[in-house]
């Protein structure tokens, strides 16, 4: 980790799964995901303006890893390129305050980095978060986020702009999209755009 005192952080910018596997190759990619990245990379260049936290989210798997019995075939696969961020967005993960952590579930919230990070990050009170797929990992993460807030009494404001977020073949999933919304609504998760 390039930090070393997380509690210097108010807030956190959490960029899910802006990966080659999700928006450029790949059994799970759609190109079309790549229409949110001009409003993340707003969002980021707020963030490093401020000097707070920026945290890039890479689903990263091995053939070994059982998400590939729920989804098709073999997706972001450690060292194929795509678990690599997004072009775009590359010149952002080496920036100061700037972390690049691996999953290898639906959920941010369950790799062990993350959990290390935020148990660490106390002084955080607001999330941002931005990304892809809106209906999985975005979905997944933020509630898992919430919950762990919950269950360690930090108080806190979990945003999700949904002018930033994404996922594949939306136009035949937008049931799946709407309960994801609901889902997050329910939780106290804020679903913002801007004006």
């Amino acid at each position: 980790m390039k930090v070393e005192n997380l509690k210097v952080y108010n807030k956190a910018l959490i960029v899910v799964d802006m990966v080659n596997g999700f928006v450029n190759e790949g059994v799970l990619h759609d190109k079309s995901i790549a229409r949110v990245i001009p409003r993340q990379i707003e969002l980021i260049k707020e963030y490093h303006n401020e000097g707070q936290l920026v945290i890039f989210i890479q689903d990263t798997h091995t053939k070994d890893s059982t998400e590939h019995n729920r989804f098709p075939d073999f997706h972001c696969l450690k060292n194929s390129g795509e678990e690599e961020v997004v072009e775009e967005l590359k010149p952002f993960t080496d920036l100061d305050n700037t972390f690049c952590i691996p999953k290898n579930s639906t959920s941010f919230m369950e790799s062990p980095y993350f959990r290390e990070m935020i148990g660490n990050a106390t002084n955080i009170k607001e999330f941002d978060i931005v990304g892809c797929c809106t209906d999985i990992c975005v979905c997944n993460g933020s509630i898992g986020l919430a919950n762990y807030l919950d269950e360690h009494n930090r108080d806190n404001i979990i945003r999700v702009h949904k002018d930033a977020i994404a996922t594949f073949l939306e136009d035949t999933r937008q049931n799946y999209i709407d309960a994801a919304y609901l889902l997050m609504e329910q939780q106290g998760i804020q679903l913002v755009k801007k004006i």
